[in-house]
């Protein structure tokens, strides 16, 4: 019995050890309960934040949309939108939307953090290329002469970003070229510098884009003064003498033709066809001349001379005052060309101007035998032309005004 007594004592003893045990437990769970609540020791949720950015890549001076919507608060509500635009800007918004414009050239960094209202938050960036547009530097002459060439010169121009730059160079913007409708993009020149030739005076308009090949340009028009030249005329008498001899048979002709009013002004021509003197009858030829431009035609028929007087045979013709003689003067054009253009093809003052077309033909040729009844040893006749044509050509002299 005493036996049973002390182990009852034992198991009585050990429940009760089990007992304080758990109420220790119990007593040291409920006081970091409440000193857990006494120092806030819970953690603040933070929210989850969503950025969309676009366009990611962009031109100096273009807009970026920036879209936060999709972020997420978590717990609470989302209480704010901080932007921060990497150059040293930033902005506070309440909705999660919003855009920003980059005037410079650079890489930037848009980070966006998004604050809820148990005062969690969240942060996420993005990147945004802007690319620089290239500047254009142009020279141009204010004015030149007609006939001149203009050096247009872009080869100053550049990148910021050292990229190679494209040119295209409207030239004139009187002219479709391209012939697109649109006289103001055509791509006449593609280097940096252009010589631009001129043939009227007036005003040239055109223009010159530059690109970085990346979308980003420069653009330019450009206006020259074109004007006319002036001229000092001087008239210079001159005379074109052709020579010609040869021989004809009875029936036969000779023929040629010349422009003796390429350089100048006819004024006056003489012409005279000589046979050879022979004993008996003289020959009888003809001497003609035709100027289709002017419809003129004129002969004249060999007349025997005084054979005791050793004169030959010949036939003579004339024309004076065919046209009017120059006056030197001051002329103002835009070329050299179209000043005699204008002295030498006016109205009235261009008359015999054109082929001229000399034939001389041998109608008779007298027989003449050294024997009577014996075949004549001589059938035709030498003979000899001269042509002496006055022309008048003017001289031109440029001069500075």
């Amino acid at each position: 019995m005493h036996t049973i007594r002390r182990g009852k004592s034992f198991l009585t003893s050990m429940r009760g050890g089990l007992t304080m045990k758990s109420l220790a437990m119990s007593a040291l769970m409920l006081c970091s309960t409440i000193l857990a609540g006494c120092i806030d020791l819970e953690s603040a949720v933070n929210p989850r934040a969503e950025l969309q950015a676009y366009p990611l890549f962009i031109q100096e001076g273009e807009t970026i949309t920036l879209d936060a919507r999709d972020s997420d608060a978590v717990e609470g509500v989302i209480t704010d939108f901080e932007w921060d635009f990497g150059n040293g800007q930033t902005a506070d918004t309440v909705v999660g939307f919003t855009s920003y414009t980059y005037d410079r050239f650079g890489v930037y960094t848009v980070t966006l953090t998004v604050k809820n209202s148990v005062g969690g938050e969240d942060q996420v960036s993005s990147t945004i290329v802007v690319n620089g547009a290239p500047v254009l530097n142009l020279t141009v002459p204010d004015s030149i002469k007609a006939g001149e060439s203009a050096l247009l010169d872009a080869s100053g121009s550049f990148d910021p970003e050292g990229k190679e730059l494209m040119y295209s160079w409207d030239l004139d913007w009187s002219v479709d070229s391209d012939k697109d409708g649109d006289n103001r993009n055509d791509a006449d020149a593609i280097t940096p510098t252009v010589l631009l030739p001129t043939n009227n005076s007036g005003t040239k308009r055109g223009s010159v884009t530059v690109s970085d090949g990346d979308g980003a340009t420069d653009y330019l028009s450009f206006e020259i003064e074109i004007s006319t030249r002036t001229f000092e005329v001087e008239w210079k008498t001159k005379e074109i003498t052709m020579d010609r001899d040869g021989y004809l048979d009875q029936g036969t002709s000779w023929e040629e033709s010349i422009n003796p009013g390429v350089e100048g002004r006819i004024l006056a021509f003489y012409a005279v066809l000589e046979l050879d003197q022979e004993l008996g009858p003289q020959d009888n030829f003809t001497l003609e001349l035709s100027i289709p431009n002017d419809g003129y035609s004129k002969s004249a028929k060999t007349q025997g001379g005084n054979i005791t007087a050793n004169e030959t045979s010949k036939a003579e013709m004339d024309r004076y005052a065919i046209n009017p003689t120059g006056e030197d003067g001051t002329y103002t054009a835009d070329s050299a060309e179209e000043v005699l253009a204008l002295l030498l093809e006016k109205p009235g003052f261009r008359t015999a101007q054109g082929e001229w077309e000399w034939t001389i033909f041998a109608q008779q040729a007298d027989p003449d035998p050294l024997i009577e009844g014996f075949p004549d040893p001589d059938p035709g006749n030498d003979w000899t032309l001269q042509v002496v044509i006055e022309i008048q050509i003017p001289v031109l002299t440029e001069v500075a005004v």
